[in-house]
């Protein structure tokens, strides 16, 4: 009696941490298709975005954002409480904003958010900075005609 029992709440514990590991569903990232803007040098990431304000890098991020980020950042880029609201970053955080995408976020041996240095490549990268970019200009209340004019 006793052995089935503990048998029992093994079995509940185990079931309560599956569905605790698989809370946020499938995390696997999905490709991003960044066909359309300029390429970028390969083993040279920049410190800058390059597509900021650009309307197309806007729409790729938009798109690489909801199915890769918004899980923890929240739906268009306002946290949920899970992860920073994105949108706080502004435009003078471009290199951390890449430094922490490339290499994640851990703090005392627990991992936060991972690396996703070897999932995509830098274009991928700015181009949700981009959509984020966006994002913060509408919560600031900010004329996206100045956003769009520092396309390159």
């Amino acid at each position: 009696m006793i052995n089935s029992k503990i048998r029992f709440v093994t079995a509940l514990a185990l079931v309560a941490s599956a569905s605790a590991i698989y809370a946020h569903g499938d995390v696997a990232p999905q490709a991003v298709d960044t066909e359309g803007l300029k390429d970028l040098p390969d083993g040279k990431w920049l410190s800058e975005n390059p597509y900021r304000g650009n309307k197309e890098a806007i729409k790729i991020g938009a798109s690489a954002y909801n199915q890769n980020c918004a899980r923890c950042h929240g739906l268009q880029a306002q946290s949920g409480g899970i992860a920073p609201d994105l949108r706080e970053l502004g435009l003078h955080y471009d290199e951390y904003f890449i430094n922490k995408v490339r290499s994640g976020v851990q703090r005392n041996g627990v991992t936060y958010m991972p690396a996703f240095e070897d999932v995509f490549d830098q274009e991928a990268m700015w181009a949700i900075l981009s959509y984020i970019d966006k994002r913060h200009y509408e919560y600031k209340d900010k004329d996206l005609a100045e956003l769009y004019e520092k396309a390159k």
